[in-house]
Order: C-alpha cells, then structure tokens, then sequence
C-alpha cells in the first residue's frame, strides 16, 4: 500500500496545444504533401554518388542521370555513344549533347589512346568528384595556395576555353571546274542529307554554304551520290564529331578522286546507202542498183554460163 510508482508523474500534465507541440513547427499540421523516404540500407550492388551531381544546378536532368549510370559501371564497360543510345531511348544526338554538358562541368573526359597493337581506341573516364564540387567553397575562405589541379579540373577548363576562344576557319574544299547552280543545289541537298545517316552531321546554313563547292567538285568528277555518302559517313569516331563541318571539309579534301577520265562524245553511224530500183533487163524483176542492168541471180546465171 505504501509503495510509490517513481516512473509516475507527480501530477496530471496539461495537454499541449496542437499548434503549441514543442516539436512541431509552424505551419507543419497543414502541410501534407512534399517527398517522404521510405529507405533501406544498401549491402551490396550500390553506388555513392554525390549530391553535386544529383543536385547541379546547371545539368539537365538527363546529363544527371547519364552521369549517374556511368559512375555505376564497372571499369571496362563500354561507354560511347552508340553504345548508350541502344541501351536508352532518348537517342544518339540528345545522349552526345548529355555527355558534352558532363564534360564542361568535370565529370568526364575523353582521351584518345594507342593500344599495343597500334590501334586508337577512345578512353571515357567518369570522374566522381571534379574539383569544382570538391571544393565549393574555397574561394570564400580566401585559400592563397596553389593546388595541382587533377585531370577532370583541367579537362573541364579546356573545354571552357575552347567554347569562349574564337571559331577557327573552316579548312579550305576542293571547286568544281563549272559550278554550275544544278551542282550546287545537288551538293546542297547531298549535305542536308547527311543528317539521317548520322545525327552527330548536323550542319548550320554557313557550313552547308562552304562545303557544296567541294561536294560540287566530288559529283563533277562521276561519283555517284551514295558513293559519295558512304566516304563522308564511313568509319565515324565513336565518341562523335565536335565540329562536323571541318571533319566532312577535311574528307572531301584528302579523299577527292582523281578527274574522270575524257569519254568523246558517241557519233551515229551514217544512214544506210538506198540505189534507186531498177528493172532486170534479164527477167523484169525489180532490184535496187546505181544504174539499169541484170539481177544478182542472171548475173550469176551468166556467169555460169560463161
């Protein structure tokens, strides 16, 4: 009877007011939406990606999940275009643009290499943490010293160099020997064309303007349109074309064929000689001769005579 319960409150507590709840924030009992996790932790077959590749505030979403599936490979795996765009349905032109965005911003670079065979293979590398989201906030701190800059850092300062630095010209095409407006407009409409056999050939007005002529010159010379076609498309590189207009200016250059060879132009046969007809004076019979006379058959038959 005179045992006390100690775990018991000495006395009733008030009930806190709904809106009052220590815990609860303001406004947090008319908010009812929002996302909610429902997470389990990982033991095997997992990835550590970053929030600052699944936050960027600069990549497209697609360019973050590119990322994220190239930071999932193992090493080996084969990485290039055509290869992503049969393993997603977004396509090779909007996959080529993703992989573009990834390599500005750091996380990822493209090394063309030598094997030991002598064959130049592409070498994608996925870089996980780039230097600019390693460190966001250095130049806040006021850090002086000079650190080396790692490779995905120094990739991406050179693709941001090369898009502020000024367009190179074109490299210079062959010409046709008469550019005739009919050559122009096939090479034109050859160029626009290339496009549906490749997406990574997408050519703007000023570039198709500059390469008809060396089409112009390759159409001159016999080759046939699907001939030419399959030189400027064949054996493209597999991480794509970053200037297509100077790679297919570069082609038509030092792949032009020689001058076709000189045809002199065909000559119809003259007409057949008609004699007017004749009368045999042997049998009466009409033939065909220069002047009156006998037959081929009474000729023979005299001749037999004789």
């Amino acid at each position: 009877m005179g045992t006390q319960n100690p775990s018991a409150p000495p006395r009733a507590q008030a009930r806190v007011a709904g809106n009052k709840h220590p815990n609860r924030r303001p406004g947090a009992a008319r908010r009812t939406g929002g996302l909610q996790h429902d997470n389990t932790r990982h033991t095997t077959r997992f990835t550590v990606v970053g929030n600052h590749l699944a936050q960027h505030e600069e990549l497209s979403l697609l360019a973050i999940g590119l990322g994220t599936h190239l930071q999932s490979l193992p090493k080996g795996a084969p990485a290039d275009i055509k290869t992503l765009a049969d393993r997603f349905p977004e396509g090779a032109t909007r996959i080529a643009a993703a992989l573009r965005e990834l390599e500005a911003h750091g996380y990822l670079r493209r090394e063309r290499v030598r094997t030991p065979t002598g064959r130049i293979v592409t070498r994608t590398i996925s870089c996980n943490q780039p230097a600019a989201a390693r460190h966001p906030t250095e130049a806040t701190r006021g850090v002086t010293e000079a650190k080396p800059r790692d490779a995905c850092e120094e990739r991406a300062s050179r693709v941001n160099r090369e898009a502020r630095a000024p367009r190179k010209p074109l490299p210079d095409v062959p010409r046709p020997s008469y550019p005739a407006p009919a050559l122009l407009q096939a090479a034109t409409g050859l160029l626009a064309d290339l496009r549906r056999h490749d997406p990574c050939l997408l050519l703007s007005a000023d570039d198709t303007a500059h390469l008809a002529p060396g089409v112009a010159a390759w159409l001159e010379r016999d080759v046939s349109p699907v001939a030419l076609r399959r030189a400027l498309t064949a054996d493209l590189p597999p991480e794509g074309v970053r200037r297509p207009a100077a790679f297919l200016a570069h082609r038509l250059a030092a792949l032009l064929p020689p001058p076709a060879p000189f045809r002199a132009p065909a000559v119809d046969p003259p007409p057949p000689v008609r004699h007017p007809m004749q009368n045999c004076d042997g049998c009466d019979r009409g033939f065909r001769a220069v002047r009156p006379g006998r037959c081929r058959d009474c000729r023979s038959d005299l001749e037999e005579a004789a």
